[in-house]
């Protein structure tokens, strides 16, 4: 505020006056001076005092007092005259009072009272009737007073000429402000006039342009829908035209699959008949000289060769003429086989009839002649049987190979039960690693195929090493058969169905992919030969054509089971398709011809082969001893000689030569 400014710079005056300037010492009343020794003077006025006369506000004359009354009279009618604006000086008691504050302080104080009241009576009355009242001050406060109240008048005046002064400048800015902004308000209402304009132009230009353009769009739209109509309409007769051609080559194809449907039941119902008749009957059960079993077995096979294509022909498709072509010569062996088994039952009736004829006669005779009569009956039933035998081919193999077959199956099953804790097991830490053996031994072999030199090195020591129960890294992460009791059984097993499996897809379809397995196969089975004989268990129960064995359709056992014995893949009651049959075949008999000739490059072993070529000939000497199957046969055969028969021409020479011309000349013609 204006009044508490003013009021400081007065007590920054009364500070720098000379009364402010005096120095009091507490000690003057113990010392025994006079404190106003020095401040009796003879009362003068100040040459300013008549200023602050004429501004002072009409009020009683104070009492005349003597200074030494004054300065000593501490009484209530002096503090009534300090209170209502004399002057009057303080009383040196109050001066040296301990509890009194500075004098300084008490005149500025007065002072400034003084000097607030003198401007409030020069507004209230600034007319006075009665005459000033004289103030008794010292010089010096009245020179002060006089000069603050200059002072104030001329800050007075320069305030009110800075203020005018300021007003002027703020009228001139405002008024230069309304203009300047009224001016740019009409240049902006005329910019924004101009712009309407020219948008409303360009949107008018604009729209024109568009209307034109949509026009133009509209009659090239309808150009092309008149063109696409055109090449639709062509489109649609020619797609009609194309239907009924296909409707009628569709008629005509149904008509005739439903014929050769129709053939094949008739022909698959006729097989079925005459596989009755080779069924023995109870008159010649009890004949020694009669045996139905091969006719029983071949004809079994037959009606599974015929029984291939129907069940695709009940799922709504219809045989092929190849289909018919296969059942017609199933028919044909059928019939054949009917009648050399009705010629041979004929025969041994005819037998039977002379035997008891013969039996009639001898019954008179002597009892001597019966041992006799007994040995004539052995020998014309052994003669009997070598006419058979020289008459046709085995149906089945030999003992000592069936022998050899069954105790691979049997080792096989053991091995199996050996593992069966581990691969039964229930907890989670026995199942993952039952996971990663199966993954460690069965993922080198899948990446065998045309790889050689290290690679193949590679994967033959990952597999070496897992069955030696040495780590090995799998997918990242380190397993050993030694992890399990049960491990090793379990590699082993998977590692022989893994190595035939690759045969039965890998080879099947890659021919070139038969040796480098063949190769880590002989290996790792020179190294393991348990692993050998695992994988010969596996390759016979997938393919038995490599024992070779013909499997025979026991009492009891469905036509399901049957096929799958023989080696085909049986789905739902749905039976694999006779080409895909022949290419897995094909491909287990291509690895097995391979292994038998392959040994490991890098072993340093220098004895046999643990399967050489000798099971090789072996096996081609019985399969050529053995009634051909149809189409089986022939495939097996090929793949076989393909495979190794530049091994055996060059291991017998004269011997393999003779065995071709053996199949040239009297097994071919037998087909």
């Amino acid at each position: 505020m204006p009044s508490e400014s003013l009021r400081w710079e007065t007590l920054e005056a009364l500070k720098n006056s000379p009364k402010g300037k005096l120095k009091y010492s507490p000690d003057w009343l113990e010392n025994g001076e006079d404190i106003l020794a020095g401040c009796i003077e003879v009362s003068s006025l100040s040459p300013l005092s008549g200023q602050i006369l004429k501004r002072l506000s009409p009020r009683p004359l104070l009492k005349t007092r003597s200074l030494s009354s004054c300065v000593r009279d501490t009484s209530p009618e002096i503090s009534e005259d300090l209170a209502a604006g004399a002057s009057v000086p303080i009383s040196p008691r109050q001066i040296s009072s301990p509890t009194s504050p500075p004098p300084v302080s008490i005149h500025a104080e007065e002072d400034e009272q003084k000097a607030e009241e003198i401007k409030e009576d020069s507004v209230v009355s600034p007319v006075a009737s009665s005459p000033p009242a004289i103030s008794v001050l010292s010089p010096r406060a009245t020179q002060m007073a006089g000069c603050i109240r200059m002072c104030e008048q001329k800050h007075k005046a320069k305030a009110k000429a800075e203020l005018s002064l300021r007003q002027e400048q703020q009228e001139r800015l405002v008024a230069t402000a309304a203009n300047c902004e009224a001016e740019q308000l009409k240049r902006y209402e005329e910019l924004m006039e101009l712009k309407q304009r020219q948008e409303y132009q360009s949107m008018r230009d604009m729209l024109e342009k568009e209307t034109q353009e949509s026009l133009g769009r509209q009659e090239k739209l309808r150009e092309e829908h008149r063109h696409r109509m055109k090449i639709l309409n062509l489109r649609l007769r020619e797609a009609e035209q194309q239907r009924l051609r296909e409707a009628e080559l569709e008629r005509q194809r149904q008509v005739e699959g439903r014929e050769r449907h129709r053939a094949i039941n008739a022909i698959q119902e006729e097989v079925l008949q005459l596989n009755q008749l080779l069924q023995p009957r109870p008159s010649t059960l009890t004949d020694p000289a009669l045996d139905h079993t091969p006719y029983i077995t071949r004809g079994n096979q037959l009606c599974s060769q015929v029984s291939e294509v129907v069940p695709a022909s009940a799922d709504g498709q219809f045989p092929s003429v190849e289909d018919l072509t296969v059942a017609e010569r199933a028919l044909q062996e059928m019939r054949s086989l009917v009648r050399n088994l009705q010629d041979e039952v004929a025969q041994a009736a005819e037998r039977k009839r002379k035997e008891q004829e013969e039996e009639e006669g001898k019954k008179k005779r002597h009892e001597e002649l019966k041992a006799q009569q007994e040995e004539q009956k052995k020998t014309a039933a052994r003669s009997a049987k070598e006419k058979a035998k020289k008459e046709g081919l085995q149906t089945g193999a030999d003992e000592s190979t069936l022998k050899w077959y069954n105790a691979l199956q049997d080792a096989a099953s053991q091995c199996a039960q050996a593992f069966d804790e581990l691969s039964k097991a229930k907890d989670t830490q026995t199942k993952k690693l039952k996971m990663e053996l199966q993954k460690a031994a069965t993922t080198p072999v899948s990446q065998i195929a045309n790889i050689s030199g290290a690679p193949l090195k590679e994967a033959f020591e990952k597999i070496d090493k897992l069955l030696s129960s040495r780590p090995v890294t799998s997918a990242g992460k380190t397993v050993s058969t030694s992890q399990h009791p049960q491990g090793l059984e379990f590699v082993s097993y998977k590692l022989a169905e893994k190595f035939v499996k690759q045969g039965e897809e890998e080879v099947a379809s890659n021919h070139s992919a038969a040796f480098p397995i063949a190769a880590v196969a002989s290996g790792i089975w020179e190294l393991h030969p348990n692993i050998g004989e695992l994988i010969l268990a596996h390759l016979h129960k997938k393919c038995p054509y490599a024992v070779p064995h013909y499997p025979p359709m026991e009492s009891g056992t469905s036509v399901e089971d049957y096929q799958k014995i023989l080696g085909y893949r049986v789905d739902d009651s749905k039976v694999e398709g006779q080409d895909s049959f022949l290419k897995r075949m094909s491909g287990m008999i291509r690895l097995y011809a391979a292994i038998i000739q392959m040994r490991w490059p890098y072993t340093g072993k220098q004895g046999p082969h643990p399967h050489g070529l000798n099971h090789g000939w072996r096996w081609l000497a019985q399969i050529l001893n053995m009634e051909p199957l149809a189409d089986i046969t022939a495939t097996i055969l090929f793949d076989f000689l393909e495979v190794c028969g530049n091994a055996l021409m060059k291991l017998y020479r004269g011997q393999f030569w003779k065995l071709i011309l053996l199949i040239y000349e009297e097994y071919f013609p037998r087909y």
